[in-house]
């Protein structure tokens, strides 16, 4: 723990745990403490207040959410010609960051400030090093359980690779900053500097590491993933794509397999390996029979609870959404028991791709080609669900977020598709595509899907039971869907015979395809002819 007052530290002026980040005077600066000394300090603060069992509470304001209407990437003239410019990677100018980042800096400086230094990447050939200073108690927290911890002896030379300056009291001005809001989430590739300003949702810390990292790993063919791992008895890597709510977390976190991580992972030539040393998993109605790794992990001293609402004694309540339906608890990958220490793991046997499919259309598992596995990855199709970012109301809306992660690609999708294709082409990875979401009718008339079907099918697939079976073939998308699997019941395979009404099944699925091939046809002329094919299938 280091503790320094302005007195002693304007003496030191470029102390080592501020180095590199342009503030140079704190009231009192808090470096890389650990887990109960940040909780203290953010009880003095009244930043949050303990559950029962001793998590950490906090609120995060007005946002509950990614704010992706505030994202911008600084254009430089060093890194422009490579960067996805639109909607989700905004053009700031150079001479506008910066007046933000000088405006940051300027507003923490004096400040009572939290730093920690922390790496992303648990392999060692890929890692970045992080400094993050903030002016918020549970923020380091929840970075310090959010990324690798490095051992004791790499703190004292520490030097980043990225800085976080992260103010989320203060509030950005458009006619200065040349930003949209009061937020500001602007990354510098140049300057190798992220400014979060204006929120307090601290997933835009964890997402705009994710975010360099995508930008950093593809120069070196290595694929960065917004996917969970395991690995089975054995030493067989999964991998499960998925945005938030399809249950990546939720399907990696399992008894019989060790997890690596459950967001963010690298895919290189010695195998898969996790970005982070935490997992962030959405808690709304979280079951302990269903998710017992989880809700135990939940409910411990150390974790950071966001906008779960608790009752005077502290007792949670995991199905309120008074807040928000995006209710969040952070906390380190051990407190998972079955988990891969090292963060790594080999080559992938298996690739899942999750959907919550909301129109109720989509099989529970179907087996994909190699170019299947490019179509459906480039599409990137889910529900996504409500409360995960600002402003999408309160039901879910069916989208196409390609590569599952389109707001963290600050590259083409083609770079990581390319990157996928020549992956599974090398080492035959078995591809699948699992439906978490409806079955029976579109959401509000059918059902969500069993989990405990979702995890027998998985299983079956991860142990190489559904290698050798019969298999019919879809008419809509050209999926090829197991006939029969043990313990499931044949109907819950088949997504037409589920509904009352086929015709209704009928005129949803080819509403399905059309949106499918609307959305594809950004990719048109960008990927081979198997592709294509698939794509033209799906048209049929």
């Amino acid at each position: 723990m280091t503790v320094t007052h302005m007195t002693d530290f304007a003496n030191l002026r470029d102390a080592v745990p501020l180095a590199g980040t342009g503030v140079r005077v704190a009231s009192a600066l808090h470096a890389n403490l650990t887990a109960p000394a940040l909780v203290t300090h953010s009880l003095r603060k009244n930043e949050g207040r303990l559950s029962a069992d001793g998590a950490l509470i906090v609120r995060t304001g007005v946002h509950t959410g990614r704010s992706v209407g505030d994202k911008f990437v600084v254009d430089e003239p060093s890194t422009t010609g490579n960067v996805w410019w639109g909607k989700i990677n905004q053009k700031l100018p150079v001479d506008k960051f910066a007046i933000l980042k000088s405006r940051v800096q300027a507003y923490l400086q004096g400040r009572e400030l939290f730093t920690q230094d922390l790496y992303a990447g648990a392999d060692p050939a890929n890692r970045i090093s992080i400094r993050l200073v903030t002016t918020g108690a549970w923020h380091a927290m929840f970075a310090r359980n959010m990324f690798i911890r490095p051992p004791a002896e790499d703190l004292a030379g520490f030097v980043p690779d990225y800085v976080i300056l992260h103010a989320p009291d203060f509030e950005a001005d458009p006619l200065i900053d040349g930003v949209n809001s009061s937020s500001a989430i602007v990354l510098s590739f140049a300057e190798k500097m992220i400014v979060i300003a204006g929120t307090q949702y601290a997933g835009e810390i964890k997402k705009s590491i994710f975010t360099v990292m995508n930008w950093i790993l593809p120069e070196r063919d290595v694929l960065p993933m917004h996917c969970s791992a395991n690995i089975g008895p054995q030493e067989d890597a999964a991998l499960f794509f998925g945005l938030s709510g399809t249950g990546k977390t939720t399907l990696s976190s399992d008894p019989t397999r060790r997890l690596i991580g459950d967001d963010e992972h690298g895919w290189g030539p010695d195998g898969v390996f996790n970005f982070e040393g935490g997992c962030y998993a959405k808690v709304i109605d979280l079951s302990q029979k269903n998710e017992p790794e989880i809700w135990a992990a939940t409910h411990r001293f150390g974790t950071v609870l966001e906008n779960v609402v608790a009752d005077p004694q502290g007792r949670l309540d995991l199905s309120d959404q008074t807040y928000t339906e995006n209710t969040r608890a952070c906390y380190p990958v051990e407190f998972i028991p079955n988990v891969e220490l090292s963060g790594r793991g080999g080559t992938p046997k298996n690739v899942i791709m999750l959907t919550a499919d909301a129109f109720g259309v989509l099989p529970p598992i179907s087996r994909l080609n190699p170019a299947q596995a490019m179509y459906h990855f480039l599409s990137g199709y889910t529900a996504r669900v409500a409360g995960t970012e600002k402003g999408l109301g309160s039901e879910p809306q069916a989208t196409f977020s390609t590569c599952f992660g389109s707001p963290f690609l600050p590259r083409h999708p083609q770079v990581y598709g390319k990157l996928l294709q020549a992956l599974i082409a090398k080492t035959g990875a078995s591809c699948w595509l699992v439906n978490t979401g409806w079955t029976g009718g579109a959401y509000g008339v059918g059902k969500r899907m069993s989990i405990t079907h979702t995890r027998a099918l998985l299983r079956a697939a991860l142990a190489g039971e559904l290698d050798n079976i019969e298999y019919r073939t879809d008419p809509f998308f050209g999926l090829q869907i197991p006939v029969h699997v043990n313990n499931v019941p044949d109907e819950v395979l088949d997504p037409r015979s589920a509904w009352a009404d086929r015709a209704a099944y009928d005129a949803a699925a080819k509403g399905l395809v059309q949106r499918f091939v609307d959305n594809f046809a950004t990719f048109a002329d960008l990927v081979d002819e198997d592709v294509k094919a698939a794509a033209i299938r799906a048209a049929a």
